[in-house]
């Protein structure tokens, strides 16, 4: 990532899908890629294939699907998804992907402190 604070495929402004895709997995096997960073604001592209191992991350998160569906395990609580949703999973939360087609990318976007914003 350069100092401005995005990657080589991405503008000041714009975050194009199919570049950071076409970047997964990375050489190191992960299924996700981060696109932009900005003070504590991150922004990935997450595709997993298979399953989904993730750990609860120490801040706040959102997932926007952009192709595929299944259901989103968070905190317990299991709710159907499909493309155009936005998954919300506070800091420290367990949740998943589960039962979710091959095809499934998200935008996920990180920010705020570790453990979260609150309420």
């Amino acid at each position: 990532m350069s100092d401005s604070g995005h990657s080589e495929f991405a503008s000041q402004w714009r975050f194009p899908l199919e570049p950071a895709l076409k970047q997964l997995p990375t050489p190191a096997g992960d299924r996700f890629i981060e696109v932009f960073r900005r003070g504590t604001l991150q922004v990935e592209v997450y595709a997993p294939r298979g399953s989904d191992s993730q750990q609860p991350h120490t801040r706040d998160e959102l997932y926007i699907v952009m192709a595929g569906q299944g259901t989103f395990l968070n905190n317990g609580t299991r709710t159907p998804f499909q493309p155009g949703d936005a998954l919300f999973v506070p800091a420290g939360v367990e949740h998943s992907f589960e039962d979710f087609s091959d095809d499934l990318v998200t935008w996920v976007i990180f920010w705020g402190p570790e453990g979260g914003e609150g309420e």
